[in-house]
C-alpha cells in the first residue's frame, strides 16, 4: 500500500518537496453536479444577476488559479490551460473542469477546486429561487502525467 506523502517520519504534516521531480505535462479533469429542480432550471435564462453558467465558468477558472491559497499544502503552480464547462441537464447543471500544466507536480487539486467553486457559484446565482439545491458528485474523472501515471475513473 502506498503511504500518504503529506506527512514526515514523525507524522507531522508537511508540504511535499518536488524539487527533484521531473517536469512533465500533466492534466486533470474533475466534475461536480448541481441538482436543481426543473422549475428553477427553467428560470436560469432570466436570472437578473446574469447567466449563471457563464459566471460559474469564470469563477471556476479563477478558483483553479488560487488553489494553493485555499489548500494549505498545495504547491503554487504555473497553469498552462484551464477550461470549465457548465451544461444544463434535465436534473441540474454538470460542471467539468480541465487543467493542464508542465511541472513537477499534478493539477488534480486545481481541477477539483475549479469544479467545486463553479458549483458553488451556480448555487449562489440560484439560491434565491430554492435553498434546497444540492451540490453532488465532486470527484476526479482522470489525470495524466507524473510518476504515478494515468488514472481514469471507471463509469
Amino acid at each position: 500500500m502506498k503511504k500518504l506523502s503529506h506527512y514526515d517520519k514523525r507524522g507531522a504534516a508537511r508540504m511535499v518537496d518536488v524539487s527533484a521531480k521531473e517536469n512533465t505535462q500533466r492534466t486533470a479533469r474533475a466534475q461536480a453536479f448541481v441538482r436543481i429542480k426543473p422549475a428553477v432550471l427553467r428560470k436560469l435564462p432570466s436570472n437578473p444577476k446574469g447567466n449563471p453558467l457563464e459566471i460559474a465558468r469564470f469563477a471556476g477558472i479563477a478558483a483553479a488559479k488560487k488553489t494553493a491559497e485555499l489548500i494549505p499544502l498545495c504547491h503554487p503552480l504555473l497553469l498552462a490551460h484551464i477550461d470549465v464547462d457548465a451544461k444544463l441537464e434535465s436534473r441540474g447543471v454538470r460542471i467539468v473542469s480541465t487543467v493542464t500544466n508542465t511541472g513537477p507536480t499534478g493539477v488534480e487539486m486545481e481541477a477539483l477546486t475549479a469544479a467545486a467553486v463553479a458549483a458553488l457559484t451556480v448555487y449562489d446565482m440560484t439560491k434565491a429561487l430554492d435553498k434546497s439545491i444540492e451540490i453532488q458528485d465532486l470527484f476526479l474523472l482522470e489525470k495524466t502525467g507524473g510518476k504515478s501515471g494515468a488514472f481514469r475513473r471507471k463509469p
